[in-house]
């Protein structure tokens, strides 16, 4: 199934496919939590100020293309709304996580995605983060792609294609906006051990369990 969204099309389903993985009990959402999810400032890159009548707009744009339905609960009259990935493309919680990461922050690299995904589903080690990635890769066509590694960085970046195929330059000043200072090789390597040490700290954790 081929798939080409909007920016803010892309954000309105990071968010939906992170608060179904997160906090299931509130899911569906209403337009109005929508929008709080879709401007919230954590765990977001960029960060939107997106207003509620957009939002309700861009759903509308979604339903229409199969992306989204509207989802009201019995005795309710709030309407809600849910993404239809899942059904549509046959896609487990792994895969579901590791996209809407993507969908949300942009480009990054396995250590980042595990450590930051892994609040959505568990990624137990680095091998799981790999078999999620190849599923969505290996979609026909591909919702992920590899980008070359850049200069200063030891791991290769994913980006979704969802919103079309990815520049050098599109990917350049994304990551410019997450550092929001002049890029160097010391900054990126941090960044990179930062998210190895979450994944480390993830696995000394479930071998401890090993011995409770």
């Amino acid at each position: 199934m081929e798939i080409e969204i909007t920016p803010v099309e892309a954000r309105i389903i990071g968010a939906f496919i992170e608060k179904e993985l997160t906090t299931p009990d509130y899911y569906p959402l209403s337009s109005n939590a929508l929008t709080n999810a879709c401007n919230q400032k954590s765990n977001r890159n960029p960060v939107m100020q997106l207003a509620e009548v957009e939002v309700n707009e861009t759903v509308e744009q979604l339903r229409r293309k199969g992306l989204a339905m509207q989802s009201q609960d019995a005795g309710s009259r709030v309407k809600k709304y849910r993404h239809t990935l899942r059904e549509r493309l046959y896609l487990e919680d792994h895969e579901l996580a590791i996209l809407a990461e993507l969908l949300l922050r942009g480009a990054q690299t396995p250590g980042e995605l595990r450590s930051r995904a892994d609040r959505m589903a568990g990624f137990s080690d680095l091998t799981k983060v790999d078999q999620a990635v190849q599923e969505l890769m290996d979609q026909e066509p591909p919702m992920v792609v590899k980008l070359d590694r850049q200069p200063g960085r030891k791991e290769h970046r994913y980006a979704h294609l969802l919103s079309g195929p990815i520049t050098e330059e599109a990917t350049s000043d994304q990551t410019m906006t997450q550092q929001n200072t002049p890029i160097s090789a010391l900054e990126n390597e941090l960044a990179e051990l930062r998210a190895e040490l979450a994944a480390l700290k993830l696995d000394f954790a479930e071998f401890r369990k090993q011995f409770e």
